[in-house]
């Protein structure tokens, strides 16, 4: 961060990856049972589904953003025990970070092994 320019670019990555955090914290609590692809790509679901087990969910909410926001949550920390708080941005934001450094590793093993 030796330079101006410097500082300005990361502050609007940070601004974009806090939007995305944000954006899909709100869709979870005003829409629930949307589909997980409004707010994912099919590499990340896929990812998600590898990474973090389902813990007990019928098949119903296996296809709902809550229930990928939940795994998301899970990536950066959160327990999901019945008597936690609900899922906040900053567990959300950890687990996005985790889930964007695994689908890198993928995209890159991906092309370095076929």
């Amino acid at each position: 961060m030796q330079t101006a320019e410097r500082l300005v670019n990361l502050i609007a990555v940070f601004c974009i990856v806090s939007w995305r955090v944000s954006w899909m914290t709100m869709l979870n609590r005003s829409t629930p049972n949307a589909a997980p692809q409004t707010a994912l790509t099919e590499l990340e679901i896929k990812l998600l589904d590898h990474l973090v087990k389902d813990r007990g969910a019928n098949r119903s909410q296996r296809t709902t953003i809550s229930h990928y926001v939940v795994k998301i949550a899970r990536l950066g920390g959160y327990l999901a025990r019945s008597n936690d708080l609900p899922r906040g941005d900053t567990v959300i934001w950890r687990g996005l970070s985790r889930l964007i450094d695994v689908e890198m590793g993928a995209a890159i093993g991906a092309k370095l092994y076929g």
